[in-house]
């Protein structure tokens, strides 16, 4: 009795696995009817009119409206983020560092909340050194400034000078001759070697003037005395003479009267001779020697002219490189005063404190914001996000780029609150494509902004969010099925249903969405087109091809 029951025991257990796999599969088969069952009544459900068609695998052609749009996912940002980075040259360290999720208020950037400290020893040490040096350069400056004023100052009075001692040297010249022959020499009285021509001549020009006209009348009167006094005293002897004769005056008295009248014509001769020599010899002298002044005094201020411009130069030259030198240490000292402020990093707007490291896997790992971490410059410290502001950032596939167009409206759900939806509208596309993965770089896409309208506490930066662009939408027109639609050798084709079977049909596609496409002309309202074409086939197995303006006429 044991053993038979054992026996019993065991072919049950024996039994146990081939039961338990034929009812899982009665139950998979059972699941996959229910769901037939369930996509058949879904597919009559939305219109009774179209339960025959549906059986036949045809769909009619019917005007509907048609949204076009664009979706894809992305990660929700701040329009607006008040980015903290480093300003200090090279590498730092941290040394404070709010706590990470820290909210400032208004009040806090108000009273210059400090948010970061970084150390500043060794900038402290180079800017005691470069002040030094900047009071040394600045020193330097201000004495060149003070040498070129003076430098100014005398160039002033030597021009001066020089110019007046050519003025007087004019007037000299007039002086001695008068204006109008004054003039006349310095015109022409220089040859091409540059040798004066003959200037005696001038004492014979009526315009002559002047001390030179004042001593040719002094001569002139004085030689006239002269021969007067001469006459007189020839006079005088030849009664004396005729008077000795007749014994009224002794001999004595006749040769006093021969000798005075030979004296008054020696006298006479001299005034004519000192005349020929002033003519001749003085008076061009004297006038080539005051036009030679004259020349020289030009020449001589020239000198002094090209001399101040050249000291000038110098001056400047050198005011220029102490100045140059002064502005160098002067910006040295600014720029390390600038380092030195940069080592403390007060709030600059209000917002929660998010630390850069915490926006990638890699950088929380390898590069965390932290107390003793080294900072290197221009890298970011800490973001504060405003939230009043917050966008979608999205890329969109090359193929669709150029329908969206800024300002197009757009519908938001993020993953976080599914049962809400958002608005917004795109705000800017890139010009250039990125690459969506270096493992498919032919895979083009664009970064594109699309903002969410309206301020939601609840939003975080970071959170995922899928958007729907609305490209356009489409009022009343045919629309079909985005698979009746097949494309042969380059040609879009539909298939529809007619009383001689299958008639393949050329169609002219509009704008499309994921399910609908819009048919321009080849199609026309009421027609059966297959919802599932065939293949393409050779010809001569019974379906007809014919375009839609043959059909249409």
């Amino acid at each position: 009795m044991k053993a038979n029951s054992v026996e019993k025991q065991g072919e049950k257990a024996a039994g146990k696995p081939v039961f338990a796999g034929r009812l899982r599969w009665v139950l998979i088969l059972v699941a996959v009817a229910v769901g037939i069952g369930v996509l058949v009544f879904l597919r009559r459900a939305p219109n009774s009119s179209d339960d025959s068609n549906r059986k036949a695998g045809t769909f009619t052609v019917r005007r509907n409206d048609l949204t076009i749009s664009v979706t894809e996912s992305g990660d929700i940002a701040a329009i607006n983020s008040e980015d903290i980075k480093s300003e200090v040259e090279g590498r730092t360290t941290i040394i404070s560092i709010v706590d990470e999720g820290t909210y400032i208020t208004p009040e806090d950037v108000n009273s210059g909340k400090v948010l970061v400290e970084l150390d500043s020893s060794e900038i402290k040490q180079k800017l005691t050194q470069q002040e030094i040096s900047f009071l040394s350069a600045e020193a330097g400056f201000a004495e060149a400034k003070e040498s070129l004023d003076i430098q100014k100052k005398q160039n002033e009075s030597d021009i001066r000078a020089g110019r007046l001692k050519v003025r007087f040297a004019l007037i000299d010249l007039q002086k001695y001759l008068g204006k109008l022959v004054a003039e006349k020499l310095m015109s022409d009285a220089t040859n091409a070697e540059g040798e004066y021509n003959e200037i005696a001549p001038l004492i014979d020009d009526p315009n002559l003037g002047g001390e030179a006209l004042q001593e040719l009348r002094k001569l002139d009167g004085e030689i006239y005395m002269k021969e007067q006094k001469l006459q007189l005293a020839k006079s005088k002897f030849d009664w004396t003479e005729k008077l000795y004769e007749k014994k009224y005056v002794s001999l004595s008295d006749k040769e006093a009267d021969r000798l005075d009248k030979e004296q008054k014509e020696i006298a006479s001769e001299q005034t004519k001779t000192a005349k020929d020599l002033f003519v001749k010899y003085e008076f061009p002298k004297q006038a080539e020697k005051l036009l030679s002044n004259y020349n020289e005094s030009i020449r001589e201020s020239e000198r002094i002219e090209a001399g101040a411009r050249s000291k000038l130069t110098q001056a400047q030259t050198k005011l220029g490189s102490k100045k140059a030198t002064y502005l160098l240490q002067k910006e040295r000292l600014e720029k390390l005063q600038k380092q030195l402020h940069a080592c403390v990093i007060r709030a600059p707007a209000p917002g929660q404190v998010v630390y850069s490291s915490s926006i990638s896997r890699w950088a929380r790992r390898n590069s965390p914001i932290e107390i003793g971490a080294e900072i290197r410059e221009r890298q970011r410290i800490i973001s504060i996000p405003d939230s009043s502001e917050m966008k979608v950032e999205i890329k969109v596939n090359e193929t669709w780029v150029d329908k969206i167009k800024v300002g197009q409206r757009a519908r938001i759900t993020i993953a976080a609150f599914p049962d809400k939806t958002f608005t917004g509208k795109v705000l800017k596309k890139a010009p250039l494509a990125d690459q969506q993965n270096w493992l498919n770089p032919d895979l083009k896409v664009y970064a594109t902004n699309v903002s969410i309208e309206g301020t939601y506490d609840f939003i975080k930066t970071g959170m995922s969010a899928k958007v729907e662009v609305i490209i356009d939408e489409l009022k009343d027109v045919l629309s079909v099925p985005i698979q009746t639609v097949i494309t042969q050798e380059g040609t879009k084709l539909c298939y529809v249903m007619t009383d001689n079977g299958p008639e393949r049909r050329e169609v002219e596609m509009g704008l499309f969405n994921d399910n609908f496409i819009e048919i321009k002309s080849g199609l026309v309202e009421g027609e059966k087109i297959l919802l599932n074409p065939p293949r393409p086939r050779s010809s001569g197995q019974g379906i007809t091809a014919k375009k839609g303006k043959e059909r249409q006429s």
